[in-house]
C-alpha cells in the first residue's frame, strides 16, 4: 500500500518520506495518522521497531506551520537524552524542506544555554520530563501556545519514576491534543495519563517475529510488586511434591539474599546459591552438584554467565526478576533437546515495570507467553502509598457484615496451611513428570 490521501499527509511530506526510502506506511501509520490529523487524543501501543516514533514525527511535520511568535507549538516528552537527540534527528531528516526551529531539553551542566535557545524561538520542544519541568518552573518554557503534547516511550518514563513531571506539564497546558506512545499499557501508566487522556482512542499493534523459537513451556504471573513476588515464590515452594528441583534467577545479590533468608526459614535448609559470596549462604560451585543433591530443592542464581549454565533436566526455571537483556532470558528457556523426555516449565514473575521486557521477549521468540491465574491463597501486598491512603480512611464498624476479600491482605504467608492453583495452571503443571 502506497501513501494515500486517507492518511491526510501533505504532498510535499509524502514526497520527502518516499525519497527517504519509506515507500509505504506501516500498520501503525495506517491506523493512526488520519485519527491524529483529525484531532483525536490517541494512545498507541506497539512493539519496539513498529514505527511509533516515525508516526508522530510525520504527524508533527504535517501539522506545523509558520510560527511568527517563536513560541512552542509542540512538546514531545521522551525518557532520556539519547531519545531527545534521536527524535530531533528524525524531525530534521523528514522536515528538511520546512523552516522549523527545534530545541532539545535534557540534563546538562546548566540550564542557561537551553533557556537561551528557547528565548530565541522554538516551534518544537523535545525534552525529558524532569528537564522540561525544571525549565518551566524557571519560567523559561512557555506552554501557553502548545497545540500538541506527545509522550513517547511512556512505559519507560513510568519505569524511571517520572510520572509527576509529565502530569504537572500536562496540567499546565490549557488545552491541546495529546498523543501517548508505549510498548505496553498497564495500571501505572494509566494512572499517569488518566487526568489528560480521558476520551482517548487506543490503537494496539501486534507484531511478533515470523519465526517461532523452540522454548520450554512457559507461564507468566503478573503481580503488583516485589513483596507479592516473594509471597508467590514461597507459596509455590510449599508444594515439595511438585517443585522438586527449581532454579530461581535474580539480578542482584540483595534480592538473592532476601529470597534465601525467606525460603530458608520455611524450607528446612533446602535452599542454596550458585557460587555463594557469603559463608552464611549454603552454596554450590557447579550446577551439576545441585542436580545430584538429595536435600536441596531450590538453587538461586544471580547474574551468572549464561554460557556456563547447563539447565537441562531441571523441572522448574523461575525468573523472579527479568534480565535487562532479553537474549539472556531466551538462552535460558530455549529447548535445545525437544526430543528429550525430561520436561521443564519456565515460570516468569513480572510487575508492570517489567512488562516492556516481557513484550520484547515475546516479539523475539515469536509467541505469546501464557498468563497464569494467581493462586487463591496468594497474599497480594499493597503498595505503600496506597496503604497510607487507606490508613487515613475512617475505621469500619467491626460489627458490619463482612465483605468477601476484605481480610485478604491480613493473612500471613506462614499461616497459610493449604492453597489451590487455578484449574488452568494446575492442569499445565500436572502435565509435568514428577521428578523424585
Amino acid at each position: 500500500m502506497a501513501w494515500s490521501e486517507k492518511l491526510k499527509l501533505n504532498k510535499q511530506l509524502v514526497r520527502t518520506i518516499t525519497e527517504a526510502g519509506y515507500i509505504s506506511p506501516k500498520e501503525v501509520q495506517q491506523k493512526t495518522l488520519a485519527r491524529i490529523y483529525g484531532g483525536q487524543d490517541v494512545i498507541v501501543s506497539g512493539p519496539e521497531g513498529c514505527g511509533k516514533t516515525t508516526t508522530y514525527i510525520l504527524a508533527v511535520l504535517n501539522r506545523i506551520k509558520y510560527n511568527a511568535e517563536g513560541v512552542p507549538l509542540v512538546l514531545i516528552l521522551v525518557p532520556a537524552k539519547e531519545d531527545v537527540l534521536a527524535v530531533i534527528s528524525g524531525l530534521e531528516h523528514f522536515g528538511r524542506n520546512k523552516q522549523i526551529s527545534i530545541v532539545g531539553l535534557y540534563a546538562a551542566i546548566g540550564t542557561e544555554t537551553q533557556m537561551n535557545a528557547l528565548a530565541d524561538g522554538a516551534d518544537i520542544v523535545v525534552a525529558t520530563p524532569d528537564r522540561a519541568r525544571a525549565i518551566y518552573l524557571k519560567l523559561g518554557l512557555n506552554l501557553n501556545k502548545i497545540e500538541l503534547l506527545i509522550v513517547d516511550d511512556a512505559d519507560l518514563i513510568v519505569k524511571q519514576g517520572l510520572q509527576l513531571p509529565v502530569a504537572e506539564l500536562a496540567n499546565s497546558i490549557t488545552k491541546c491534543q495529546h498523543l501517548v506512545f508505549t510498548e505496553v499499557i498497564h495500571d501505572r501508566l494509566n494512572k499517569m495519563i488518566a487526568p489528560f487522556m480521558q476520551s482517548a482512542t487506543t490503537v494496539e499493534i501486534e507484531e511478533i517475529a515470523e519465526s517461532v523459537l523452540e522454548t520450554h513451556p512457559q507461564l507468566l504471573y503478573h503481580v503488583p510488586n516485589f513483596i507479592t513476588k516473594l509471597n508467590l515464590l514461597n507459596l509455590f515452594m510449599q508444594d515439595s511434591e511438585l517443585f522438586t528441583k527449581t532454579v530461581v534467577f535474580v539480578n542482584t545479590r540483595h534480592t538473592a539474599e532476601k529470597i534465601y533468608k525467606t525460603l530458608q526459614n520455611r524450607q528446612n535448609n533446602s535452599i542454596a546459591v550458585l557460587n555463594s559470596w557469603s559463608v552464611e549462604l549454603n552454596g554450590f560451585k557447579e550446577i551439576k552438584d545441585f542436580k545430584t543433591s538429595a536435600n536441596t530443592r531450590v538453587l538461586i542464581i544471580c547474574n551468572e554467565d549464561n554460557e556456563s549454565l547447563n539447565l537441562q533436566g531441571i523441572p522448574f526455571l523461575i525468573h523472579f526478576e527479568l534480565p535487562e537483556e532479553k537474549e539472556i532470558f531466551i538462552k535460558r528457556v530455549l529447548n535445545n533437546s525437544p526430543e528429550s523426555e525430561d520436561e521443564t516449565l519456565s515460570i516468569t514473575f513480572t510487575t508492570d515495570l517489567e512488562l516492556t521486557t516481557v513484550r520484547r521477549i515475546e516479539q523475539a521468540i515469536g509467541q505469546k507467553i501464557p498468563v497464569g491465574e494467581l493462586p487463591e491463597d496468594l497474599v497480594i501486598e499493597q503498595d505503600k502509598k496506597q496503604t497510607e491512603v487507606e490508613e487515613k480512611k475512617p475505621v469500619k464498624n467491626k460489627t458490619a457484615t463482612p465483605v468477601a476479600g476484605e481480610a485478604f491482605h491480613q493473612k500471613k504467608p506462614e499461616n497459610s496451611k493449604t492453597y489451590n492453583y487455578s484449574s488452568g495452571v494446575k492442569a499445565k503443571m500436572n502435565m509435568k513428570k514428577k521428578h523424585g
